[in-house]
């Protein structure tokens, strides 16, 4: 939408990133099935393209590594044409959530969902 835009006709930054933010968090109550996950850290954001009006975004994420009270996802910004259906990378980073009890400590994610992803720790 146009009040998304900057001076340039791109869409800001910061609106990118609360709706990678708002995604990934999605994503991580699915997969640690708990909606008790806070952002922990957003790693280096790569803003590769510029997405002007016309375009439909799409963003996709996948488990990145898994840890104790933590899960970090590869989260991915695509830009699609709906007259052609092309998608081209937008945006990328990584957001790592930790599971969070009623008064902010991290918690331990359940085992059998850390064992599911136990292949893609070191």
């Amino acid at each position: 939408m146009e009040k998304d835009l900057g001076v340039h006709g791109n869409l800001f930054g910061g609106i990118m990133l609360s709706w990678l933010d708002e995604a990934a968090a999605t994503m991580a109550y699915e997969v640690c099935r708990s909606p008790s996950m806070v952002t922990l850290k957003i790693e280096e954001v790569l803003f590769g393209k510029p997405v002007k009006i016309g375009f439909h975004l799409k963003i996709y994420g996948e488990v990145f590594r898994m840890g104790t009270t933590s899960i970090t996802l590869n989260i991915e910004a695509r830009k699609h044409n709906v007259y052609n259906s092309e998608e081209t990378v937008v945006c990328s980073t990584n957001f790592t959530f930790v599971k969070i009890d009623e008064q902010g400590d991290p918690i331990p994610i359940s085992e059998s969902i850390r064992a599911k992803y136990a292949h893609l720790n070191p």
